[in-house]
């Protein structure tokens, strides 16, 4: 019988993606629904911090799973450690972080395990009558949400946007168990080999662990303006963000889109430049702790979820900004 709730917890070179964590939250809150364990899964080298950490996010129980065939992840070994795990314990239901390496893993383990995935999730929850997971995502662009669960198969199984969900409290004296499993996949059937890591590449827009985003929209004119958004996000220590219309007419790359359809962040500080603040927009970066929106219309959506709001020509006020932080720091 499937019992127990997973999180797989994401590690890069020995340390844990922040989504892991996050998504340990939830699903303290539905294991103790279910009365059940909440079990994290560690998958790399040199990795043990990452499941101490996992207890103290709010795991019962760690599965650790190194070797050095872990330590960047390849789709073939992830795959491969997950499947045997799954079939070991028969969990109920398994939920990953919405990354490139998370959405390239989960589909792989739910095809080999032939069960179902619910992609993208911003909301889950536990079915106090029929006991299933209800995981809700985006659906038609971002105009609808839909609820689905998998009743028919086991594991139930979700991806969650990082940024949806806050990390709880860190409890250092939290006490759990943390089991060491030894899965090795044989070198023959791992197919891709890692040759060369581009550090400037894989670490440019890391939205999703970001303590601070500088996000500019349509407002901006043209593309060559998002040099003001490059530039308060190097003064302010932070990554350059945009929304939809911007990715959409070419300005910039997908990769730092901010909504629906693209990250769902939540730094400590979002400043929106040029941003009108569609409900797409909004629903990716309003759990963020602090929102300042700098827009010269005063009745735009983005004043409504905002904590500090700028009315006024961004042309005037970013580089007027950018001088004042680079004044405060002495440069």
């Amino acid at each position: 019988m499937s019992k127990n709730l997973w999180v797989y917890l994401e590690t890069d070179e020995g340390r844990a993606k922040n989504v892991g964590f996050e998504l340990l939250n939830p699903g303290r809150a539905m294991a103790d629904k279910l009365g059940e364990e909440l079990v994290a899964v560690v998958i790399g080298e040199g990795v043990e911090q990452a499941a101490r950490d996992a207890i103290a996010y709010g795991a019962d129980r760690v599965l650790l799973v190194e070797g050095a065939e872990y330590r960047n992840y390849n789709t073939d070994a992830a795959t491969f450690a997950m499947a045997e795990l799954i079939r070991k314990y028969e969990p109920s239901i398994v939920l990953y972080g919405a990354t490139n390496n998370g959405r390239d893993v989960a589909p792989r383990v739910a095809c080999t395990l032939k069960t179902g995935l619910t992609a993208d999730c911003t909301g889950l929850d536990i079915d106090e009558e029929t006991r299933l997971l209800m995981s809700t995502r985006p659906t038609f662009g971002g105009n609808l949400m839909a609820t689905i669960a998998c009743p028919d198969h086991r594991p139930q199984m979700s991806t969650v946007r990082p940024g949806v969900f806050k990390k709880a409290a860190y409890d250092e004296g939290r006490t759990g168990e943390i089991v060491r499993e030894e899965v090795h996949i044989d070198p023959k059937n791992i197919r891709v080999e890692l040759v060369e890591r581009i550090r400037e590449v894989a670490e440019a827009v890391n939205l999703e662990e970001a303590d601070v985003i500088v996000s500019g929209g349509r407002g901006l004119k043209a593309p060559e303006n998002f040099t003001l958004i490059r530039e308060l996000a190097d003064a302010l220590g932070g990554v350059v963000g945009a929304s939809r219309a911007a990715v959409d007419a070419g300005w910039i790359p997908h990769a730092h889109q901010v909504g629906q359809t693209g990250r769902t962040v939540a730094p400590k500080l979002y400043v929106a430049v040029g941003i009108s603040g569609a409900i797409q927009h909004l629903a990716g970066m309003s759990g963020s702790d602090t929102i300042v929106a700098i827009n010269r219309d005063p009745d735009a959506p983005i004043f409504g979820v905002a904590d500090y709001g700028i009315v006024g020509d961004l042309f005037e006020v970013v580089p007027a900004l950018i001088q004042e932080i680079r004044n405060k720091k002495g440069e």
